[in-house]
C-alpha cells in the first residue's frame, strides 16, 4: 500500500468511528414530560375516592380518552442526557358514579388501597 492509501484509510476509519465517540461528548438536556407521580402519593389512593379527590392527590391526568372518560392515564417520561429513557404509567379506573375502583401500572398498590375511604 502506498502512503496515500494508508492515510485515506486511516482518515475514513477515524471519521466513521468518531461519530459514536463524539456523540457522547455533545451535551444533551434532560427531558421530563408528563405527570411526575411519587409512590407516596399513590399510597394515598383508596377505593371509593372521587375523581376530585384523586385529582387533588395526583394532579390532572395526562390523558383522558373521550371514548373512555372513566379511565385516567398518568404517564411520566424521563430521559437524562445520554441515559436510556424511563417511562412510568399509572392507569386508574372509575365506576359510573365517579369513584375509584382499580389501579394498574408501574406503581405498587398500597395495602390500604382496598380499604374504602370514609
Amino acid at each position: 500500500m502506498t502512503w496515500k492509501n494508508i492515510a485515506a484509510l486511516t482518515l475514513a476509519l477515524g471519521l466513521l468511528s468518531g461519530c459514536s465517540i463524539a456523540e457522547r461528548l455533545v451535551y444533551r438536556i434532560d427531558i421530563d414530560q408528563g405527570n411526575y407521580v411519587e409512590q407516596k402519593s399513590v399510597d394515598m389512593l383508596r377505593v371509593g375516592m372521587t375523581k376530585a379527590q384523586v385529582q387533588y392527590v395526583l394532579g390532572t391526568p395526562m390523558l383522558v380518552d373521550p371514548s373512555y372518560p372513566d379511565t385516567w392515564n398518568y404517564i411520566f417520561y424521563e430521559q437524562n442526557g445520554h441515559d436510556k429513557p424511563i417511562q412510568k404509567n399509572l392507569i386508574l379506573t372509575f365506576n359510573p358514579q365517579a369513584q375509584l375502583v382499580s389501579m394498574k401500572g408501574d406503581y405498587k398498590q398500597s395495602p390500604q388501597f382496598l380499604t374504602p375511604i370514609n
